[in-house]
């Protein structure tokens, strides 16, 4: 509930706090509820989508606390009494999804059934109901006692639904959160079939045709619609990151970290958290990423990829790891600030992933990699929509990812060889021992481009991450540099590395690229971030790849 959010910690206090009011004005409309029995919300909110629907079954849930404290200076109270008598009224499930990441079926299903016992032991006053027959208080007492078969377990939430409105005279709210992460886990270690099988009954007994059931509300990234899983349920209404409706109460919108900014005196920081952590659109509105902003504030300021710290990018991965040349290519224009035209459908499905090339750019605009910079209606129903990334934070997560598929093939005598070399000043070993890396690879650095190679040396920087802070793709002097590693220690060098790739060049061609990346360290002042921090030693790599063989040119200053 939201009383366990309540702390000292201003941070975290502040922005909860921010987060309940602005999200209000979602409870103002009750008959939306009305028209429809069933609602999905789908797309990526870190924090934004769980905490709105602990508020939803707070604001709901009938309960011997008096949860009205949490809402009377809310937007909601000042309603009226038709509004504020839905405060409190109903008996609500709620479950979260949020971490069933397991390596195997049994596993998530042990997992999964252990979530809806905990939610059955939350309602146990109905054991002792005068209101339910002694057939089902056996069948909720197997459920608590683990006794219960998977048939049993798949029927839980209608048999819970009903014993719940029998008890309380109304039927319940169904609150379930993140819905998906077990089927997404199921796509990436081989047991889809399974999951689905086991979700698709689980939801069809607690959404489909159950008269006990007054309200559902369901969040995750896809529709699963395609699975079947909400076969029937021809009431139900989806709401995306491409719809208006409710779009500005997930996430933060640019007034309220404003505001934010100035209850911590730190104003002149605004521009720095929308280089970061802005930069996403739902519906017609500009959001951002609300995990990432407290954590910003929470961390004195300091910028870093907070996102890649909740979980997993394992899809990322997965796309990398089946990635034509086109993907990369397109890739590659993302990360140098371009955007592209393609086809978005909302309703995309994991297999598609993997089968379907033209699905990756759905999946990652629903799963928060892209952001929409213009969208059209299609023919279909669907959408063309001009993509391109959202923020830094996001550039990170890619390039992490990507260097995370060359760890592999990275030996740690040759990585630590490789991280002398580059503190010691040592262009010839270096050049020596990247050459020998990459003839130890596979064939696909024939015909890599910039972006791999870019990949490729910021996995090896990453390595050094004790003694540097590492950024890529930074503003700096008069334009980008490629890859910075800043030092955490006094009387450290700074290093500054500017990539360039080529195909099919000679020696003396990729001598020259090398050279031409150097000056271009030089022409356009990279290193004007770390002069202003202090840093008075900054060593310049230029460095140059075609196929397997690389050339690098050093300066320092």
């Amino acid at each position: 509930m939201l009383h366990r959010f309540k702390t000292n910690e201003k941070s975290w206090f502040f922005t909860l706090v921010q987060l309940r009011d602005d999200f209000s004005s979602i409870l103002q409309r009750p008959l939306t509820f009305k028209r429809i029995k069933f609602g999905v919300l789908l797309g990526f909110v870190p924090i934004g989508k769980t905490l709105n629907m602990d508020m939803i079954r707070t604001f709901f849930e009938k309960t011997d606390e008096d949860t009205s404290i949490y809402f009377r200076d809310k937007k909601i109270w000042a309603c009226g009494k038709k509004y504020r008598d839905y405060q409190g009224k109903y008996p609500v499930i709620f479950i979260t999804f949020k971490d069933v990441k397991r390596d195997s079926w049994e596993e998530t299903y042990d997992q999964i059934s252990k979530i809806l016992i905990q939610e059955f032991e939350r309602h146990s006053e109905l054991l002792e109901s005068e209101y339910c027959s002694t057939y089902e208080k056996e069948y909720f007492k197997n459920i608590l006692e683990g006794k219960a078969n998977r048939t049993d377990m798949m029927i839980s939430l209608q048999r819970l639904s009903q014993m719940l409105d029998e008890h309380h005279g109304i039927p319940p709210i169904i609150i379930i959160d993140e819905y998906d992460t077990p089927i997404q886990q199921g796509y990436m270690r081989g047991f889809y079939d399974k999951v689905i099988l086991f979700m698709r009954n689980l939801f069809s007994g607690g959404l489909k045709d159950n008269r006990h059931l007054s309200y559902g509300f369901l969040t995750g990234i896809l529709r699963v619609a395609k699975d079947s899983i909400f076969s029937g349920l021809n009431n139900l209404k989806v709401n995306s990151i491409l719809d208006n409706q409710y779009s500005e109460y997930f996430g933060f919108t640019p007034e309220e970290v404003k505001a934010i900014a100035r209850y911590y005196h730190a104003e002149e920081k605004y521009a720095e958290v929308c280089t970061w952590y802005d930069g996403y659109r739902f519906g017609s509105s500009e959001i951002f990423n609300p995990w990432s902003v407290i954590n910003y504030f929470s961390n004195g300021c300091q910028p870093k990829g907070f996102w890649q710290s909740t979980g997993s990018n394992e899809i990322i991965g997965e796309i990398l790891a089946n990635a034509g040349e086109d993907i990369y290519e397109r890739l590659d224009a993302l990360l140098q600030g371009e955007s592209f035209l393609t086809y978005i459908d909302t309703g995309v499905i994991y297999p598609q992933i993997r089968n379907n090339p033209s699905s990756v750019y759905s999946f990652l605009l629903v799963a928060g990699y892209l952001k929409v910079v213009r969208v059209d209606p299609a023919f279909s129903g669907d959408y063309m929509c001009e993509v391109a990334l959202p923020n830094r934070e996001i550039t990170f997560v890619y390039n992490k990812e990507i260097l995370q598929k060359l760890t592999h093939i990275i030996p740690q005598a040759t990585a630590i060889s490789i991280q002398e070399a580059l503190y010691s000043r040592d262009a010839q070993r270096l050049q020596r021992e990247m050459h020998k890396l990459l003839l130890q690879s596979t064939s696909c650095y024939d015909t890599a481009g910039e972006n791999f190679y870019h990949g490729f040396v910021l996995g090896l920087c990453a390595m050094m991450d004790n003694r540097y802070y590492i950024s890529s793709n930074g503003e700096s002097g008069e334009g980008r540099y490629d890859i910075q590693l800043s030092p955490k220690m006094e009387n450290m060098p700074g290093i500054l590395i500017e990539l360039k790739a080529a195909r099919n060049i000679s020696g003396d061609q990729l001598k020259r690229l090398s050279e031409v990346a150097l000056a271009q360290i030089q022409d356009r002042k990279y290193d004007t971030d770390m002069l202003s921090k202090g840093i008075k030693t900054t060593v310049k790599y230029g460095v140059a790849f075609s196929g397997k063989q690389v050339e690098i040119a050093i300066s320092s200053s």
